[in-house]
């Protein structure tokens, strides 16, 4: 009786931890200053961010998801916040301890054309600035973008396109971690930035994607065993290439 309640209690904690062993990104450093996240599983009242609203650390798992764009649920918040930032300079998100080290990591921009506080945020079209898949060796075994974000004390910087036209945009960290066969676990984070500077540049449409809709199932990128393909050393990240300005 008792070992099989204590198997009960181990297994219940077990999937609980399991809802708490993934997470996002939960402070920036921007322009070099520091910025708090939202933080999931508590109200959204009170808090006040430069990031949208998401309320979970388990990941996206359909690419067509509605809320692929800024995660679940992605809304304002009643005191939101932007950060203000020189086109040119660096962006740094901080995850929790990420406890993933196959994927990629992808980070997207997306011009509101106006006020981002009443934009549909799947109703815009991203661009991405920064992206790093397999950086050596083979898919298993292999040094990803994400082990990258890991090894630098669960962070990654990227850096604004110093020719992007002034304006509000919003800032969107995405990790796909694929370690599981054929089945993608998403992680997008969303903040709200005002950009400044004497840049006129804008991305041209074949840059362009709107989330749900840049990726598909079928990409080969999404849709992976990597356990059947143990010794290939190539791996195409999904998404629209890179714009540099």
């Amino acid at each position: 009786m008792f070992l099989s309640i204590l198997a009960t209690v181990l297994t219940v904690s077990s999937q609980f931890a399991g809802l708490r062993a993934h997470g996002g990104v939960l402070s920036y450093d921007i322009g070099g200053v520091n910025y708090n996240g939202f933080v999931p599983y508590n109200t959204p009242v009170g808090q006040s961010s430069i990031q949208r609203e998401w309320d979970t650390y388990n990941p996206i798992t359909n690419p067509e998801d509605p809320n692929l764009s800024c995660n679940i649920n992605g809304a304002v918040l009643a005191l939101q916040k932007y950060a203000t930032v020189t086109a040119g300079s660096k962006v740094t998100g901080y995850w929790n301890t990420w406890p993933h080290a196959i994927g990629p990591v992808m980070v997207y921009m997306a011009s509101c054309g106006g006020s981002c506080t009443s934009a549909n945020t799947a109703s815009l079209e991203w661009f991405k600035i920064d992206e790093s898949g397999l950086i050596s060796g083979n898919l298993v075994t292999g040094l990803w973008g994400m082990g990258e974000l890991v090894a630098n004390n669960n962070s990654w910087t990227s850096t604004i396109p110093a020719s992007l036209k002034p304006g509000e945009y919003l800032f969107r960290h995405e990790l796909l971690a694929i370690h599981t066969s054929n089945q993608p676990q998403f992680y997008p984070e969303c903040a709200q930035l005002i950009v400044t500077g004497s840049g006129s540049s804008t991305p041209s449409a074949q840059y362009l994607v709107k989330f749900p809709g840049g990726y598909s199932a079928s990409d080969p990128g999404v849709t992976i065993d990597i356990y059947s393909h143990q010794t290939e050393t190539n791996y195409t990240i999904p998404g629209p290439a890179v714009w540099s300005g």
